[in-house]
């Protein structure tokens, strides 16, 4: 399908690996220029070539760390110098910390606030207005669906991600018509922290091998499985793109089907 985004520029921040790198393969795909961001710059150049193979647009590696104000702002001054422009704006960022409440320090939730959402605020503040300079702006913030059921010993993904939410629906009506925003709140995906998790279970003798214990993250599930990173990603580009030019303030979980939540 094509999703008449073709030499649009997009800016996916912490898509070094993960769900990050899968929206940028699927948004450069689309023959999307793309940004990629990391901090850490020989595992982001190594992400940066496996998603060129797959690419029909321009891949560029800017790293910088999420958390630092003046490294947000040159990177998205370094997006629009190299493409001469910003089109859509991806926003995703690691997981807080796992752990109960009580031994949670306000240092963490000071950490992880900074990380998960002022991230978010600066990104938007700054990109903005590039944004409002094409007829194509948008901005998806990859989050977690714990802001809709919390999950056991994530306290802070529980609590501080519903902030992005919160943000990203204001920003739908303050930014519309011209921006539009939305956000995906995935569930399990084969993502290389999973990936670990599942090896070191072969490896204490849980499984037998490393499918028998990816199918196993999969059970319950209604689709029987866990999510591949790509689908998620094209649903970034699908969000991304004209052709779901009336989606706008929602959030939009991608867990096939195993949440509980309503809404």
């Amino acid at each position: 399908m094509d999703l008449d985004i073709e030499g649009n520029a997009a800016l996916v921040t912490a898509s070094s690996s993960g769900l990050g790198k899968a929206s940028a393969t699927a948004l450069a795909r689309e023959g999307v220029n793309v940004v990629v961001n990391g901090r850490d710059e020989d595992r982001l150049e190594a992400a940066a070539e496996e998603i060129r193979e797959e690419a029909t647009g321009d891949v560029v590696t800017v790293s910088g760390d999420l958390t630092e104000a003046a490294d947000i702002e040159a990177l998205v001054e370094a997006t629009v110098e190299e493409f001469g422009g910003l089109d859509h704006l991806v926003t995703s960022a690691g997981g807080p910390p796992s752990g109960p409440f009580l031994e949670t320090t306000d240092e963490d939730w000071y950490d992880a606030y900074d990380l998960l959402v002022m991230s978010v605020v600066r990104l938007a503040r700054e990109a903005e207005p590039h944004l409002r300079e094409g007829d194509t702006g948008t901005i998806v913030n990859i989050t977690s669906r714990s802001v809709k059921e919390a999950i056991s010993s994530l306290v802070l993904s529980n609590s501080v991600r519903m902030s992005v939410i919160g943000l990203e629906k204001t920003l739908s009506k303050e930014f519309g018509p011209d921006i539009r925003a939305n956000a995906v709140l995935p569930g399990v995906h084969e993502t290389p922290r999973i990936e670990d998790l599942v090896e070191q279970s072969v490896e204490r003798g849980e499984y037998d091998s490393y499918e028998e214990g990816l199918a196993a993250r999969g059970e319950g599930i209604p689709l029987e499985r866990i999510g591949d990173p790509m689908e998620l990603g094209n649903t970034v580009a699908f969000l991304s793109s004209p052709l779901s030019g009336y989606i706008n303030g929602q959030a939009i979980v991608i867990d096939g089907g195993d949440g509980s939540a309503n809404l």
